[in-house]
């Protein structure tokens, strides 16, 4: 296992750690910035700040245990072998974005999925701290799979999660009420803050929406974009205010335990896994039932 990872990781793996001295420079601009308002609120801040460093250690555990080792698996049994140049990066790029898009859209209509991500939403508030609040259960709910594909069809597992980091990285920028509406020609193509603002909102709709990284081309094309055309309510429909950092991490684990254990029969418990998070929730009769 520990010899796959060190054919296959290397610094890339740390890209976002390296980061991190720019997310705190940018964090505290912010918070001078808006100090005099209530676009930081200390308690959701160290939350989110909590929620990443742990998050951080987690997901730098697991790298090394077994998601690197098991990408390293899959590329022993690639379909072709794709150095890396300059346009198959490029490449590369557009395809981790596409796998992106499916895993973010799978997280929110996906209830197994939902249980970690749900981590994400559970903020208040919009700022950049908010990129910050991560679960610690991604690894575990299976996120990298979704970057599978890249790596059968014959990329390096160090230059995917590399592309990831980069993507990665740029979705810490679009968390912030400080930047407006870009140039016109920017937000057709690209991820932005007004995008992402619509995103996190629970206005009715803005629900499932915008789920691009770094771009907003697929949600164009799969008819999953919606622009920012009313002030963002922030946070979810179903809100579990908690400053517990286990419960916020575990809290929708249990809810949905919760509603496997009370269905009558062991089908439609199962069907909590993979049905969207609303189906059924609390016990209630799906639509249409």
């Amino acid at each position: 296992m520990l010899d796959l990872y060190h054919r296959h990781g290397d610094w890339r793996d740390l890209t976002l750690v390296m980061l991190s001295p720019v997310f705190a420079v940018f964090i505290a601009m912010e918070v001078w910035r808006f100090r005099r308002t209530r676009v930081f609120e200390l308690r959701d801040t160290l939350d989110s700040l909590n929620s990443g460093g742990s998050y951080l250690v987690v997901d730098l555990l697991t790298l090394v245990l077994f998601v690197l080792p098991a990408m390293g698996w899959v590329y022993e049994h690639r379909l072709f072998t794709l150095e890396i140049t300059p346009w198959r990066f490029i490449g590369l790029f557009l395809l981790v974005e596409f796998l992106y898009y499916g895993f973010h859209r799978a997280s929110h209509r996906i209830r197994w999925f939902w249980c970690a991500h749900v981590v994400h939403h559970g903020s208040e508030h919009m700022n950049f701290s908010t990129a910050l609040r991560q679960s610690w259960f991604y690894p575990f709910a299976g996120n990298w799979l979704f970057y599978l594909p890249a790596v059968f069809m014959g990329f390096e597992p160090r230059w995917v999660l590399f592309a990831l980091s980069l993507n990665l990285g740029y979705q810490f920028f679009v968390h912030t009420q400080w930047v407006g509406r870009l140039p016109a020609w920017f937000e057709a193509v690209f991820n932005t803050p007004s995008h992402h603002r619509a995103h996190h909102g629970r206005n009715p709709q803005y629900i499932d929406k915008n789920f691009g990284g770094m771009l907003i081309v697929f949600d164009r094309l799969f008819g999953t974009f919606q622009p920012e055309d009313a002030p963002v309510d922030y946070g979810l429909e179903h809100p579990f205010p908690t400053h517990n950092l286990f419960w916020l991490n575990a809290h929708e684990w249990r809810a949905m335990w919760r509603d496997m254990r009370r269905e009558p029969s062991l089908w439609l418990a199962l069907q909590h896994l993979w049905r969207p998070p609303e189906w059924r929730r609390h016990g209630e009769a799906a639509p249409g039932q």
